[in-house]
C-alpha cells in the first residue's frame, strides 16, 4: 500500500497539502544508545504523527534520555547496557503493561526510519487484519545501501529465512508493527543483533498473519557510523552463527 492510498482514511487535505492525522492505537518503542545528537530531532519529527513514543536508553552515558524526554517522549532507563534486544523487550513490555495500544512499532532512534512509512504500515495492519507487518528496504529501490552492504544482508537474510521459517525479503529492517495479540508472546533473549532473527522466529511461531511492506531507509553519515556499516552487518552474521 502506497501513502498516498492512506488520504481517505488517515490523512487530511489541508490547503492541497495533504496532512498524516496522528495514529493514536499505537505506541512508538525506540530502542536508545548513546543518541544525544539525533533522538531529540527523530522525537520532534514523529510526534505529530505518533503522539505516543517510549524510548528505552539503554545504558546511555551521555544526555540520550534527558534529550528524549525534553523533545516529548517518555524514557525507561536501563541502568546499564544490556543491547537492542533488551531495550526492545522492556519497551514492549511497558507499553502492554501501561497502555491500552493496539500495535506497538519499533523504531531506531538514528534517524534512517521514515514516520510515513511506520503510519502506513499500521493503516495496513489494521485494513488487512494483520498481527506483524515488517519493514523491508529490498521490495523497492528507494534504499541504496551499497553492494557490499546489500549482499552481506542477502545473506543474513538467507540464514534468517531458514532458521525461522518466514519467507521475508530484509529480516534485519528494525521498522516494524506488532499488534498487541503478537507483542504480547515475545520473550527476547538475545542482547546483541541476532535479537532481529530472534523476533522474526518468534513471530513466525505465532502462526499469526503478517506481510512485508516497501520501506524507505536513509542511510546518512551518522547512521553509517553508529552502526549501520559493513562491519556492523558482518557481526550479524557472526551472531547468527554463533548463537
Amino acid at each position: 500500500m502506497s501513502s498516498s492510498s492512506l488520504q481517505p482514511r488517515d490523512a487530511a487535505a489541508v490547503d492541497g497539502t495533504v496532512q498524516q492525522r496522528p495514529v493514536t492505537d499505537a505506541w512508538l518503542v525506540v530502542p536508545l544508545f548513546q543518541e544525544a545528537s539525533v533522538i531529540g530531532d527523530v522525537v520532534e519529527q514523529v510526534l505529530p504523527t505518533f503522539p505516543h513514543v517510549v524510548c528505552v536508553d539503554d545504558g546511555s552515558t551521555d544526555r540520550s534520555a534527558e534529550r528524549a524526554r525534553a523533545a516529548g517522549a517518555v524514557v525507561v532507563r536501563h541502568p546499564v547496557n544490556l543491547g537492542q534486544g533488551a531495550a526492545l523487550q522492556t519497551g514492549i513490555e511497558w507499553v502492554l503493561s501501561r497502555t491500552d495500544a493496539d500495535y506497538i512499532v519499533t523504531f531506531d532512534a538514528d534517524g534512517q526510519h521514515q514516520t510515513t512509512d511506520a503510519a502506513a504500515m499500521v493503516a495496513r495492519a489494521r485494513d488487512e487484519g494483520l498481527a506483524v507487518v515488517f519493514g523491508s528496504r529490498f521490495l523497492d529501490r528507494r534504499t541504496r545501501p551499497g553492494l557490499l552492504k546489500r549482499l552481506v544482508l542477502k545473506t543474513a537474510v538467507l540464514v534468517s529465512n531458514r532458521t525461522t521459517g518466514l519467507r521475508l525479503t530484509d529480516a534485519h529492517n528494525g521498522l516494524r508493527v506488532i499488534r498487541r495479540d503478537a507483542a504480547q508472546r515475545l520473550d527476547l533473549r538475545q542482547d546483541r543483533m541476532a535479537h532481529a532473527t530472534e523476533i522474526v522466529a518468534q513471530l513466525g511461531r505465532t502462526g499469526l498473519p503478517w506481510a512485508e511492506h516497501p520501506v524507505h531507509l536513509l542511510y546518512t553519515d551518522y547512521s553509517r557510523a553508529k552502526g549501520q556499516s559493513l562491519l556492523n552487518s558482518v557481526n550479524i552474521l557472526v551472531d547468527l552463527i554463533f548463537r
